[in-house]
């Protein structure tokens, strides 16, 4: 439902993005993007430190802060048991319109455009957005995989990282111990270490430690960009809490994965600064409903 006044958390991280969205001059701004684009075609991620400001960060966790604690509530067992992450954090189960609104229009906002159009400069899509947290069962363990491996069998997934670009852009709202990443394989299958342990066979388990890796740790303020299809995990521990918004090339074939109450009412588009990743993301849709009422 739509509140009369604007929340205030939500007016203080709508401030913030516009207040630091135009400082950069442009020329920086294209050499930035060049660096960020060969650094992410070498590795398969790049990582922007102290990105956000603190006004920024502050007024985007007090938001995801109140679908954390509401999620919880609702899924108090899967919590307890199983959980390390949540998903449809734009969704209209948890936040009210305003404090949604903040929130794509920080997606939507110049400084985050930036890191995406340096990417996939021509058409980027909105997907999805996760939240990472440390597992309450200490039982569970950071593991490795790609993102890839739980829609497609080995065949697909070696197809997959050379055809298809979908982006993690992983936002620490405090201070934690980061991903691990092992780079270049976004491009490259498996060695045979990193098979094993991905698929745990040969005695391995996901957990095990990988002698590619990489950790990068993480603070407040900086923004990691990583593909989903090269071999990574989260690291659990510290105060973990990252907000994750997950990006398509429009050529991919990933429409059917956006749930349709993640996407922005109609009515939030025109306040939103820069919507071209939602308005691809409803581009794609009805292209794809039409294919379904022509096929039958």
């Amino acid at each position: 439902m739509r509140t009369s006044l604007i929340d205030n958390d939500a007016l203080k991280l709508l401030i913030n993005i516009k207040h630091t969205a135009n400082k950069q001059e442009p020329s920086l701004v294209v050499s930035q993007q060049t660096q960020y684009n060969h650094d992410y075609n070498e590795q398969g991620y790049f990582v922007v430190r102290d990105y956000l400001s603190a006004d920024e960060i502050s007024s985007l966790r007090n938001v995801i802060l109140k679908f954390h604690q509401l999620w919880q509530q609702d899924n108090a067992q899967f919590y307890q048991e199983e959980a390390f992450n949540s998903s449809l954090i734009t969704g209209s189960q948890y936040l009210a319109y305003d404090d949604r609104l903040a929130l794509f229009n920080f997606i939507g906002s110049k400084k985050l455009m930036q890191l995406i159009d340096a990417v996939i400069p021509a058409t980027p899509a909105f997907m999805n957005t996760q939240l990472f947290f440390n597992p309450v069962n200490p039982q569970l363990k950071d593991f490795w995989h790609r993102d890839c491996q739980y829609d497609y069998d080995i065949e697909g997934q070696k197809k997959v990282i050379k055809e298809t670009q979908v982006l993690h852009l992983r936002v620490p709202l405090f201070d934690e111990l980061g991903m691990e990443l092992v780079p270049g394989t976004h491009k490259r299958w498996d060695n045979e270490e990193e098979y094993n342990v991905r698929q745990e066979i040969e005695g391995k388990l996901s957990s095990d430690d990988l002698s590619t890796g990489h950790k990068i740790p993480l603070s407040a303020g900086d923004i990691l960009v990583f593909s989903a299809d090269m071999i990574h995990r989260g690291l659990y521990g510290l105060d973990r809490l990252a907000l994750d918004i997950l990006i398509f090339d429009s050529v991919g074939n990933y429409v059917d994965y956006v749930d349709d109450d993640c996407l922005p009412e109609q009515s939030m588009i025109e306040h939103i600064e820069d919507p071209r990743l939602f308005i691809n993301t409803f581009d794609l849709k009805k292209m794809s409903n039409h294919e379904l009422a022509d096929a039958t």
